[in-house]
């Protein structure tokens, strides 16, 4: 039987379930709470100017939360499950950036979109810009609208292309620094 202090990676069964459930859970929380605050917020849209500024003050801390998230990954015992964590919360941060954008821009511009926009609407059309599953009752009339569209529709491939190779990066070296080899889950690139 392998002696538990030489193989430290080991864990048992029961001890990857807990984890992998309180990843789950943390995941499922953080997103409630940021829709709950999507929600809660007095988005009012007093102006443009503040409303572009918000947007990218959000976009930032979107990128900030996400290295911090990456770091974290690569000193946790659980790696991949953290990677889940991060992309969740990444992804709710940034899809409802995009909602309150579209929110906002709807009641400072009205007749930027097809129809008025509730929160509700914002998110919606927010998600089916994202899931590129195509529009048939609310669309981007006004420029601006269509522009922050397409910032959406380019963020989005770079939060799913980028964003998950760096984040298949951190679990590989969160792997090796605990002296395991990373499975085929991520496959690695040749050293030539």
């Amino acid at each position: 039987m392998d002696d538990p202090v030489e193989q430290p990676h080991r864990r048992r069964p029961g001890q990857r379930r807990r984890a992998a459930v309180s990843a789950l859970a943390r995941a499922v929380l953080v997103a409630a709470g940021l829709v709950t605050v999507y929600y809660l917020l007095p988005l009012d849209g007093r102006g443009t100017t503040g409303d572009s500024v918000l947007l990218a003050c959000g976009l930032l801390l979107v990128v900030v939360v996400f290295w911090w998230q990456v770091r974290a990954i690569m000193s946790s015992p659980h790696p991949r499950l953290k990677a889940v964590e991060t992309l969740a919360t990444t992804l709710a941060l940034f899809l409802l950036l995009f909602a309150g954008s579209y929110y906002l821009l709807e009641h400072t511009t009205p007749g930027s979109f097809s129809e008025p926009l509730t929160k509700t609407d914002s998110l919606y059309f927010t998600l089916t810009t994202f899931t590129t599953v195509g529009y048939g009752d609310i669309t981007a009339r006004s420029q601006t609208g269509r522009v922050l569209t397409m910032i959406q529709m380019v963020g989005g491939l770079m939060l799913v292309g980028v964003a998950a190779r760096i984040l298949a990066g951190a679990v590989q070296e969160g792997l090796r620094r605990q002296g395991r080899e990373p499975s085929g889950d991520f496959p690695t690139r040749r050293k030539d």
